[in-house]
């Protein structure tokens, strides 16, 4: 690369190829265009290196493929590799199976700001619908028009406003939303050399907060947090959840329940680890 970019995008993704190819077309689509995307791969198949290196040619932006041996759910210790790998002083985080709006980036890039992260949010989709989006249906943003979504079957809900929403109202829902601004996976950014600061991810930590346990140590190393749930938009395609299971997730409490208590900021078990 020529240039480094100002964002990285580090997404992650595990064979899922066809929720990723509509990733990768959201993110040929939008306004803000200095940016590379790093993909996190957990251990996918080969088709999922078809499609990337496929994409690669198809996509203008520049696509770095990030992957490890499959041995069972990593999701921590593969986006901190992702995160060693890329180049932008700031990153947007985000998963393979978001698709983003097209001023997705430039929202983040809008609002960043040193001293802080930005927490987002996604608006889930059920089955059928996340089936149905197509490649023209991304480019046209038929996928975040509410119209379009109802007539697919999406039911009302005070949510939609996630995809309505703009200028002061979604200013406004911003502010008043009771949401905490914490760092979620599937929506988030800030600067690299704060996240390397805290040492990454804490790669003990399987699936259940492993993203929230992030943004409690870039809280306890005074970092603050600003909501742009209603402004930074992502639809999330539906899918199964068989990595779910309660002894990671009472694991992961336990790890972010002394981070609460000790306020500690600094991870052993991230990036940078003693032999």
């Amino acid at each position: 690369m020529s240039k480094k970019p100002s964002i990285s995008v580090v997404l992650s993704t595990y064979n899922a190829e066809a929720w990723l190819e509509k990733v990768l077309y959201g993110f040929q689509y939008q306004y803000f265009k200095d940016f590379e995307l790093v993909i996190a791969d957990d251990g996918s198949r080969k088709e999922t290196k078809d499609l990337i290196d496929r994409m690669t040619s198809v996509v203008s932006y520049p696509i770095v493929h990030v992957w490890q041996e499959d041995q069972g759910f990593q999701k921590s210790r593969i986006l901190n590799k992702a995160i060693v790998a890329s180049q932008g002083d700031y990153i947007v985080m985000t998963d393979g199976d978001c698709i983003p709006r097209k001023d997705f980036l430039s929202v983040h890039a809008a609002h960043m700001e040193p001293g802080y992260f930005l927490s987002g949010g996604y608006f889930m989709l059920p089955m059928d619908i996340s089936k149905a989006i197509t490649k023209q249906d991304i480019q046209q943003g038929n996928c975040f028009d509410l119209l379009w979504l109802k007539s697919l079957g999406l039911k009302n809900s005070f949510k939609n406003n996630k995809l309505s929403a703009k200028g002061f109202l979604a200013y406004f829902l911003n502010k008043a939303t009771p949401t905490n601004a914490s760092w979620n996976g599937h929506n988030a950014s800030g600067f690299k050399a704060d996240i390397l600061k805290v040492n990454g991810f804490d790669e003990r930590m399987q699936y259940g907060g492993q993203d929230r346990e992030l943004g409690e140590r870039l809280f306890n190393a005074g970092i603050k947090s600003k909501q742009l749930r209603y402004s930074a938009v992502v639809v999330h395609l539906d899918h199964k959840r068989g990595y779910k299971n309660q002894e990671s997730i009472d694991k992961n409490r336990a790890i972010r329940d002394r981070v609460k208590t000790e306020k500690l900021s600094f991870t052993p078990f991230g990036i940078v680890q003693k032999a």
